[in-house]
């Protein structure tokens, strides 16, 4: 079947909504603050390849890794529908408490026979480990930081099992519920659609749609002048500083990012599995191409991502990963931007986590973006690998032992230049009982780099009671204590003089 481009249009519509209902269903009916006030999670459709066919505008370092996930079960029997549930980094995960549930999707009007999978992918609040939260700012094994779940099938007894290992197991066991509902909620919709047209046809327009994402995506490279542009970059270690390096080389309608160099993996929780390095650079290209191009597997054809194993950017079993899914992420995105001569925004998710054996709260802020040659960056934004929303402040005070004191725009963050860097936030809570803190944040040594002649953003601050912490630190809060995090300003574009 040919697809018109009016069709094509109908049909590329069609999946997006069902990715965003998908979301909807997810996000409404999560119980933890984490997914349902700061939808920290992911929704996906995949064909019987799997072929990522559709996503939602959720968190970028889910989508472009879930693929991974897929793969992990897609040579398995599916002709039960049964679930799956996965969280290992190194069989199609992210970090732990990063958790995904695979739907097989069936169609009743064909004997069986696999029209895709729905995929949904959720940071719960905790999955055990020896801190509250999972995300320990030191953690050197990967059995630190919780639960390691393996591909396995997903029923009521897996679920008794595994929240059984996590602090605060109703909660982890409406989450996973809430996974289940959207995952259903997308296999119904695309059943509907094979419905509408015949499944044959179905896994024709699903094609139809890779093929238009990758013939846009070839476009814009090809606008891009050909040859080879490099950048460096570093991480805050707790050790020192971890080195990165990139070579972005344009060949025609093709992209090829080196990442050989890098610093190898480390007894560190900084280490990264290959699908969030190939997540972090597929993301830059989609902001360095056309944002509008359909997001499917189809676009990032045009691309190889290549990262040397045991690298931190292809690092190997059991190396710790807490922190390379939210912070190496986002400086792999950054490398990307950086190489293409952008002006770089904060750098950073700023990773507060806080709680106790009865309570967890975790937390990403927002910050500066970096300027653009014809804008200003703006303030206070989740900016790259992260898409969250914030906790507001009545939900975060109405659930936890915790009180906002101040939650401000950081005027004058922003790197100057003849665009402006965004301005990053203030966020100050203070502990109203004793509890854990765990703080995996970057760009507090270095600062988030301008281009074209613009300055740097100022770098950020992580304070207890007005005392300066290292970029990441762990301890904990008494009554009374306030930990205040002051989050990175963008990097300016262009000379003050232009």
């Amino acid at each position: 079947m040919s697809l018109d481009p009016i069709a094509l249009q109908v049909v590329t519509g069609a999946l997006r909504a069902a990715c965003e209902e998908m979301g909807a269903t997810l996000i409404r009916s999560a119980h933890s603050a984490n997914i349902k006030e700061r939808r920290d999670c992911s929704t996906a459709l995949f064909n019987p390849a799997g072929e990522m066919i559709m996503q939602a505008e959720h968190i970028p370092v889910h989508l472009g890794a879930m693929p991974a996930a897929v793969a992990a079960v897609l040579d398995e029997d599916h002709r039960d529908g049964q679930p799956w549930i996965l969280n290992d980094p190194y069989r199609g995960g992210t970090h732990l408490p990063d958790i995904t549930v695979i739907t097989p999707i069936l169609d009743g009007d064909a004997d069986g026979q696999l029209l895709g999978f729905a995929a949904s992918r959720a940071h719960h609040a905790d999955v055990g480990g020896r801190v509250p939260g999972s995300m320990p700012a030191d953690s050197t094994t990967l059995d630190e930081e919780g639960v390691v779940i393996a591909p396995r099938r997903l029923d009521g007894a897996a679920i008794d099992e595994l929240v059984a290992q996590m602090r605060q197991p109703e909660q982890r066991r409406a989450d996973l519920r809430a996974q289940l509902a959207a995952n259903r909620v997308g296999a119904r919709r695309l059943a509907e659609l094979a419905q509408r047209l015949g499944a044959p046809q179905l896994a024709q327009a699903t094609g139809a749609v890779l093929d238009y994402a990758e013939r846009r995506t070839r476009a814009c490279l090809e606008s891009v002048a050909d040859g080879c542009r490099e950048a460096r970059d570093v991480l805050e270690a707790i050790e020192g500083d971890l080195e990165l390096r990139l070579a972005a080389t344009v060949a025609g309608d093709r992209l090829i990012l080196d990442f050989s160099g890098s610093a190898n993996q480390y007894a560190g929780n900084l280490n990264c599995p290959l699908a969030v390095t190939r997540s972090a650079a597929y993301f830059a290209v989609r902001v360095l191409t056309d944002p509008d191009v359909p997001a499917s597997a189809g676009a990032y054809r045009p691309i190889e991502v290549i990262a040397p194993e045991g690298s931190l950017l292809n690092a190997r079993p059991p190396a710790a990963v807490a922190g390379g899914n939210v912070e190496t992420s986002s400086r792999v995105a950054d490398l990307v931007l950086a190489a293409f001569g952008r002006a770089l925004g904060q750098g950073t998710m700023n990773n507060v986590t806080l709680g106790t054996e009865d309570f967890t709260y975790y937390e990403t802020l927002g910050g500066g973006q970096g300027a653009c040659p014809d804008a200003d960056g703006p303030s206070a934004v989740h900016v790259a690998m992260s898409n969250t929303l914030n906790t507001p402040v009545e939900a975060l005070e109405l659930e936890f032992p915790l009180r906002v004191t101040r939650y401000a725009i950081r005027r004058g963050s922003g790197g100057a230049g003849a665009h402006r860097g965004g301005d990053g936030i203030v966020r100050e809570l203070e502990a109203l009982q004793r509890m854990s803190y765990s703080l995996i944040t970057e760009r507090r040594r270095h600062a988030p780099p301008g281009a074209s002649g613009g300055e740097a953003g100022a770098p950020g601050r992580n304070l207890l009671n007005g005392e300066q912490l290292a970029p990441k630190a762990a301890g904990e809060l008494q009554p009374g204590d306030r930990l205040a995090i002051e989050t990175p300003g963008g990097g300016g574009h262009g000379s003050a003089a232009d």
